[in-house]
């Protein structure tokens, strides 16, 4: 994409194909990460975005319980992990964990968002015994659990197939997957981050199981470490390729890599990628938001997770492409140790609301399956004419 004839080309046979519905293909989406027309892309991925889900921005108001944090494999991304015997390695008793939840349930809570480590020695039976005494004792909330890379490791620590495993799972209260485990598909990238498993093969196997079934399940990507913008790509098209086959994908979700700052307290760096990245800056978050909005043209959702991105790039985000703020979560441990730019560790209903009216649009609380809970009215017409300090 040199020299502005062919930019102004390019520019204008991409908006007709978009404007036409038309598919975007490999080649597309790698020309689109190479303009530098933020401004012009961010606006195709929010027509796209208004095309799909109007002026509303979906929330969710949900919590995160990790049952343990110890885990077999040591990815090179993660700073959550903890080997058996180190000091702050915790499994959770199903009562303590029934606890924690029960705790947060006056908040109105809708969903339990439930990931941990791949344990080696916790029995496959404790898994779905916790989701059966958690919906017991939270019969309104919504669980999410599980990453395809735990179910993968249940079949190896069951030895049965991931089909009866989703079964058992399902009978006793599970309602999604949750979207991990996926990073960067592309093994140029992958065997360099990834410790486990699962590839593509198992994580695509298990999640097309999970629509079988009738669970919808988010998808995911980690960018901004040591891919290029061709891997992202190829992760989305691999994702889009299987939306078409199965349906069964409700939102994509970019996850942005982050560095650690503060997760060394015993000394250890265990994101062993930052020695050779630097963190993705916000322009390059919202460019991924703008082009997976394009050419993932087969689902429906495209979510910013906020503790991943900062408050304000998420409320950009918005204007690029997505149209989910994720939810009011709480103790987000995965990355949010890793994370020094002030980012809160909650949002309220009130906040998330705020900052949504506060970016232009009309905020509307979901449940995990998508269907409305509550509308809000949108941003005070008054209130827009002149610029508001954030209340966050």
């Amino acid at each position: 994409m040199t020299g502005t004839t062919h930019d102004v080309g390019f520019k204008r046979e991409l908006e007709q194909k978009v404007r036409a519905g038309e598919r975007l293909s490999r080649e597309d989406g790698i020309a689109l990460y190479e303009s530098d027309d933020l401004a012009w892309l961010g606006g195709l991925a929010h027509e796209v975005r208004t095309r799909k889900n109007g002026d509303v921005v979906h929330f969710n108001v949900n919590r995160h319980l990790n049952m343990t944090n110890v885990c077999t494999a040591s990815c090179a991304y993660c700073s959550f992990q903890r080997k058996p015997g180190e000091k702050d390695a915790y499994t959770m008793r199903i009562e303590e964990a029934v606890r924690l939840a029960k705790a947060m349930e006056n908040e109105n809570l809708t969903e339990l968002h439930i990931v941990n480590g791949l344990h080696p020695t916790l029995p496959w039976r404790y898994y779905p015994r916790s989701l059966k005494a958690l919906k017991e004792a939270l019969p309104q909330v919504s669980l999410k659990a599980f990453t395809a890379t735990e179910i993968h490791h249940f079949e190896k620590i069951s030895g049965m197939p991931a089909s009866e495993i989703l079964d058992e799972l399902i009978d006793a209260g599970l309602e999604s997957l949750t979207g991990g485990g996926a990073e960067i598909f592309d093994w140029e990238i992958r065997q360099h981050i990834v410790d486990h498993e699962t590839h593509w093969e198992d994580w695509s196997r298990i999640h097309r199981l999970a629509h079988e079934k009738g669970l919808k399940t988010p998808c995911t990507m980690l960018y901004g470490h040591i891919e290029e913008p061709r891997h992202r790509v190829d992760h989305v098209l691999r994702l889009r390729e299987l939306q078409d086959e199965t349906g069964g994908f409700q939102v994509f979700i970019p996850l942005r890599y982050q560095h650690d700052f503060v997760d060394m307290k015993d000394g250890k760096i265990r994101n062993r990628l930052q020695a050779r990245t630097t963190m993705a800056t916000g322009a390059e978050a919202l460019k991924t938001f703008a082009v997976s909005r394009l050419l993932f043209d087969n689902v429906p959702h495209v979510k910013v997770f906020w503790v991943m991105h900062g408050v304000q790039t998420a409320q950009l985000a918005l204007n690029h492409g997505a149209d989910d703020m994720d939810g009011s979560v709480v103790e987000y441990k995965i990355t949010h140790d890793a994370d020094d730019y002030g980012t809160p560790n909650k949002l309220t209903r009130d906040d998330l609301l705020d900052l949504i009216r506060d970016a232009g649009f009309r905020p509307v609380e979901r449940n995990t399956r998508y269907e409305v809970i509550r509308e809000f009215e949108g941003p005070d017409p008054a209130r827009r004419e002149t610029p508001q300090p954030m209340r966050v």
